[in-house]
């Protein structure tokens, strides 16, 4: 049976493991005055010398990462990461940090771990400065200056390394969305679908530009998507994350604001943090009552508000990973906001030749069809977005499927004055347009 990428994955990280593992007994032993074993020294010398090839030539750990790191960076991730690879060595760390209920390491003992003296310990806290590439490249959480805060793989960071699903795939405030579609499956203007591709370049090249070329790292990448509703927003928030086979998730703010005060911050803070470092996409809808233009404060309750929004957009900048807002009302946006998007698209209703490619898009693909059936006709008579058009071309396919029917014009004729009259309006047949003729008798009712 041939190993699986998991195993081989694991397998390659394997000696940094052992040798953390190492490090903390010869650390336990010391601290209780005796000498090093000399098997334990043999083995440490043997894995030294491995991990220096593996290093230099861009294996193990060294080559998982994203962004080179120096010989010290290493030590201090794969030190961070051993609780989680190896959960032994979370023990092992309780016992050298007695009283101190959880499996990380301190920065205090990463100096005793590694050996690090009073001179060079400048150097153990520049790795985990805040720009230092642990930090810029959220592989590494610190909480606090104090040198006994525990230090933490950024969530997720060790199942991905190692191959390994997340042990909580669940997003606090978020459900994932679920659409399978592709570039060919989008009706847009030739310029907006670029758009839609060069927010691509910022997450796929985003190591090249930043690690390599030492570009200035401005978080997200996040984009504004705006449009009215069913124009395919969401659609194409769904397209960027299958081309990049990561899943897309809704956030659901009201389920995250708390009508208690600093709760909303903590539910935020638990939605972030469990999606970083984790490879998906977060979409945040009606982006306009988040970010309107601001007004004068008048109570108390909309100081916090603004201090609700401001702590949003502050962790939506810091995160490392795509973020995606969309409106409705573009126009209700604060133009403050908008140098915090790296790219936005408008998304415009579609005009009756982009109506006619939904249609046939839309239309389910091996029902039968009427010959009269003309999608471009169906196009030119009446103005719906693209989410009217899906929903109308699945009634008209039920309402053909219940009389055992091909799909025709009849039948697309009820299904979009049934789509028509979601909005509560009175309708007339002129709504329908040059569709109006098609539709049955006693469908008014």
């Amino acid at each position: 049976m041939n190993p699986s990428s998991a195993d081989i994955a694991a397998g390659l990280l394997t000696p940094e493991w052992e040798r953390v593992e190492l490090l903390g007994h010869l650390l336990a032993a010391s601290r209780r005055g005796r000498p090093a074993p000399a098997d334990l020294l043999d083995r440490l010398r043997t894995l030294q010398g491995r991990l220096e090839q593996d290093r230099r030539h861009g294996r193990g750990l060294c080559g998982a990462v994203p962004s080179p790191l120096s010989d010290l960076e290493l030590d201090v991730l794969a030190c961070v990461m051993a609780p989680e690879a190896e959960p032994r060595l979370g023990w092992l760390f309780q016992t050298l940090q007695p009283g101190t209920p959880q499996p990380y390491p301190s920065v205090a003992l990463l100096q005793e771990l590694l050996d690090i003296d009073a001179g060079a310990a400048g150097d153990l806290y520049a790795a985990l400065a805040e720009s230092s590439p642990l930090r810029r490249f959220g592989l590494v959480d610190v909480d606090g200056a104090d040198p006994f805060q525990p230090l933490r793989p950024a969530s997720g960071l060790t199942a991905r390394l190692l191959g390994r699903p997340p042990v909580n795939g669940n997003l606090p405030g978020a459900v994932p969305v679920d659409i399978r579609a592709g570039w060919d499956d989008l009706v847009l203007p030739p310029d907006r679908l670029a758009m839609l591709r060069e927010f691509l370049l910022w997450i796929t090249h985003k190591e090249r530009v930043v690690g390599q070329w030492g570009g200035q790292d401005c978080g997200g990448p996040v984009a504004l998507f705006c449009g009215p509703s069913g124009t395919g927003k969401t659609f194409a928030a769904a397209v960027i994350t299958n081309q990049l086979g990561w899943p897309l998730y809704r956030v659901d703010l009201g389920r995250l604001v708390s009508k208690y005060i600093g709760e909303t911050e903590k539910n935020l803070n638990r939605l972030f943090d469990a999606a970083h470092g984790r490879p998906m996409v977060l979409q945040f809808d009606e982006a306009d009552s988040l970010f309107s233009k601001r007004g004068d404060v008048k109570e108390a309750r909309d100081r916090y508000a603004n201090m609700e929004v401001s702590h949003l957009l502050a962790r939506i900048e810091s995160h490392q990973g795509p973020v995606i807002l969309t409106t409705n009302l573009r126009n209700h946006l604060d133009p403050a906001f908008a140098r915090r998007f790296q790219v936005v698209v408008d998304f415009p209703r579609p005009d009756a030749a982009a109506r006619g490619l939904l249609w046939e898009k839309l239309l389910p693909p091996r029902a039968p069809r009427q010959p009269n059936l003309d999608c471009g006709f169906l196009g030119r008579a009446v103005n719906l977005t693209g989410g009217n058009i899906r929903n109308a071309a699945l009634m008209g396919a039920y309402l053909a499927a219940d009389q055992d029917a091909a799909i025709g014009l009849d039948h697309v004729a009820l299904a979009v004055w049934r789509e028509l009259g979601k909005d509560g309006r009175e309708l007339a047949r002129a709504d329908l347009g040059t569709l109006a003729s098609h539709l049955p008798e006693g469908a008014l009712c």
